[in-house]
């Protein structure tokens, strides 16, 4: 069987499952089996595929017709130009995710300036791995509920570099920063907290609802639970002047904006737009 030929039985057992980018998807499988680029695949189509990797490729794209993640089949996801290790146990890095690392970034304003930066529910290390790779004089604290998720992040910083910058601490939220002598000496918080709705889960893509950790999905009857929960204590935690940056759902930004404004410890708060023009990260400065 040739690589076309493979590709092509992919495509149609993808397409027939829904899945949109059948073909796109069908070559990324064979590029990650065959340790190749796709520009690579493309320009070899007519190369015989030995019996073990058809073997191996069918059970790939079978996994991706069950509407397994991509990611986690190849067990791998671009974010911020970095490639990160993804598994089962963490949450899927997201393009516009990055808003995050670019707000806090400009933040800093500059890439040499120490700081002290928490990223709470840190998954994959996404966040605090990318903002330790841009600055370079910061040290992170990075928390998360889960042992597994933080040997995934954990991998991740070894990879990209920056282990001895990044403490990763288990447990939820500010809870395992209470035994640290960090009150008053945080410059910037981070987090892409769960904001899903309990009664929204089944609207959810099957790639998402059926194989993602619900934990970092699922915030509550409400969707901004966890939001409230970081809003109240981050001024506890942050410097005068420090902020607080976090990512939210679609038609969440009024509900968080009342949040920081009952609060009374923010003098400012800004809403910003991602690429697709919806309301993605809220920033609030500790008075």
């Amino acid at each position: 069987m040739t690589f076309i030929e493979a590709i092509n039985i992919a495509e149609a057992r993808l397409a027939a499952a829904g899945i949109t980018n059948a073909r796109r998807d069908a070559e990324i499988l064979l590029s990650h089996i065959l340790k190749k680029d796709r520009t690579w695949l493309i320009t070899h189509m007519h190369n015989i595929l030995d019996g073990e990797a058809v073997r191996i490729f069918q059970t790939a794209f079978q996994r991706r017709s069950k509407r397994e993640p991509l990611q986690y089949i190849i067990g791998r996801q671009e974010f911020w130009g970095l490639e990160f290790a993804v598994t089962p146990e963490v949450l899927i890095p997201r393009p516009e995710t990055e808003l995050i690392v670019e707000t806090a970034i400009g933040i800093m304003a500059s890439p040499s300036k120490q700081a002290v930066i928490v990223d709470l529910g840190t998954g994959s290390g996404c966040i605090s791995i990318s903002l330790a790779k841009e600055l370079q004089a910061a040290h992170f604290y990075a928390v998360d509920l889960s042992e597994k998720t933080l040997a995934v992040a954990r991998e991740n910083a070894a990879r990209h570099g920056v282990l001895d910058r990044i403490r990763f601490i288990n447990g939820d939220l500010f809870q395992p920063l209470e035994e640290l002598d960090i009150r008053g000496q945080i410059d910037i918080i981070v987090s892409n907290p769960p904001y899903v709705r309990l009664a929204d889960c089944n609207t959810l893509q099957p790639e998402v609802r059926d194989y993602e950790p619900k934990v970092a999905l699922v915030a509550g009857p409400l969707g901004t639970e966890i939001h409230r929960k970081i809003i109240s204590v981050a001024p506890e935690y942050l410097k005068r002047q420090g902020s607080l940056v976090m990512e939210m759902g679609i038609g969440q930004a009024d509900v968080l904006l009342d949040m920081v404004g009952v609060s009374g410890a923010y003098a400012a708060t800004t809403v910003l737009k991602d690429l697709a023009g919806i309301q993605r990260v809220l920033v609030a400065k500790k008075t």
